[in-house]
């Protein structure tokens, strides 16, 4: 069965769920997953591992190797320590790439990820260039140095879009971001605004459409982050379980390729690390868990 075929068709408020056994919820999900996805987040830290570990290429060729059947496209959030073979391995396994500098409060480090994102641009290896991940989000620079990034990056390599990825409501408030990018890059997240599952389609295509609207409805919007944690604490009106986040993997899926929207779901592989920062669902956002088999 396949998607294009047309014999999985979602509703405005997504697929109807409604008395369908468990065994052919994995059905549809493996079958959605078998028809491929625009992009997926590249979750490269193995266990023991966090920010500021080096990646090795092994690993990186290892999991790129995994995910090649199911993407046409991968995202990195960074361009050292052993970041920056994400998008050159990606490349040899026929991915386009969505490649991001880190960005943060400590202005050398700022510098090597820019340095590194403009070489491997200049090098072949970057489709869409991101500056930053929400930095204004997190209030680690100001709006104007973040535009001077931005547009120096853009100046270094003009034949390449240029964007910066922030939750979908900061490109609708900080205008003068929203213009220096060639596309706006939102990251858009139901779960963490607490919205119920069952409502959780709708609540992502209004996140969407205020993004078209920030650019002035002409400004191409990629949701460069979402999904739905697998297992952990409530948040608020929002669950954490198997079946949410393949329901919610299914309906955006399909929303995907029936609107012709750019998604990055949000994430590849389980990674342990993120339970510090984001409670104990942070390490349950992955398609495949922290040992690389597929959860659904």
């Amino acid at each position: 069965m396949s998607v294009r075929e047309g014999k999985i068709m979602a509703m405005a408020g997504g697929v109807d769920f409604a008395e369908k056994p468990e065994k052919e919820l994995h059905e549809l999900f493996r079958t959605v997953l078998n028809d491929g996805m625009h992009g997926l987040c590249f979750s490269a830290y193995e266990e023991g591992q966090k920010p500021g570990s080096v990646l090795s290429e092994n690993q990186i060729r290892r999991r790129m190797k995994i995910i090649q059947p199911y993407t046409k496209c991968v995202r990195s959030f960074s361009c050292i320590e052993g970041n920056e073979l994400i998008p050159q391995i990606a490349k040899e396994f026929g991915i386009n790439t969505l490649v991001g500098a880190w960005l943060g409060k400590d202005p050398k480090k700022n510098e090597q990820e820019l340095s590194a994102l403009i070489v491997l641009a200049k090098e072949g290896y970057v489709d869409i260039a991101a500056v930053g991940n929400e930095v204004l989000y997190r209030e680690d620079l100001t709006e104007n140095e973040l535009l001077d990034y931005i547009n120096r990056v853009k100046h270094a390599i003009p034949h390449i879009p240029v964007g910066y990825v922030d939750a979908y409501y900061e490109f609708s408030v900080r205008p003068k971001i929203t213009e220096a990018c060639d596309v706006i890059l939102a990251n858009c997240y139901p779960f963490w605004e607490c919205c119920h599952a069952d409502y959780s389609l709708m609540y992502m295509k209004q996140m969407y459409w205020q993004a078209l609207n920030a650019g002035g409805g002409n400004k191409r919007v990629i949701i460069t982050e979402t999904g739905w944690p697998s297992q952990g604490e409530n948040y608020k009106g929002a669950q954490p379980s198997h079946e949410n986040s393949l329901k919610y993997f299914i309906n955006t899926q399909l929303w995907s390729k029936q609107e012709n929207i750019d998604i990055f779901y949000f994430s590849s592989f389980d990674e342990s690390w993120k339970v510090g920062a984001e409670g104990d669902v942070g390490a349950y956002w992955g398609i495949w868990d922290k040992n690389e088999n597929i959860k659904y």
